[in-house]
């Protein structure tokens, strides 16, 4: 399923017009490690994916010298039972795409929220208008 972005964009705005009045923030937007990188079979997804990284980069731009920082996570395969359907469909094997994982294992929802958590902190504050994979090591090769 692809992302509706023009849906994250108005999203954007409503977050950003906030964030003007109160002189800071920061967005996360939730991509995926296909934002970074193909997959064959999934054009639609891949490209919705990549938009949501352009609109990430660019409105960081837009909006840094205002103190809005923005950024997105890039999760890849993550433990879910919608993840878990998605694979019964394709066929795949939890085994067999685990085996493709550099870490050895699928993530956690709590260790993307982790991410996000550490996005909208203060210790994140010179950080802007950058990708996050949470994948485990996939797309460093």
């Amino acid at each position: 399923m692809a992302i509706n972005v023009r849906g994250l964009f108005l999203c954007m705005k409503y977050e950003i017009e906030q964030m003007l009045t109160q002189g800071s923030g920061a967005i996360v937007n939730t991509s995926s490690i296909v934002g970074l990188i193909a997959l064959p079979g999934a054009s639609p997804y891949v490209a919705s994916k990549h938009a949501v990284m352009g609109l990430t980069r660019s409105a960081a731009l837009d909006y840094a010298k205002q103190g809005i920082r923005i950024n997105a996570v890039n999760p890849g395969s993550i433990a879910t039972e919608a993840f878990d359907r998605t694979l019964m469909k394709m066929g795949i094997t939890a085994d067999a795409l685990t085996a493709m994982v550099p870490i050895g294992r699928i993530a956690q929802a709590e260790e993307v929220a982790q991410v996000v958590v550490f996005l909208c902190s203060d210790a994140a504050s010179y950080i802007t208008g950058q990708p996050f994979a949470i994948d485990g090591g996939y797309t460093a090769s």
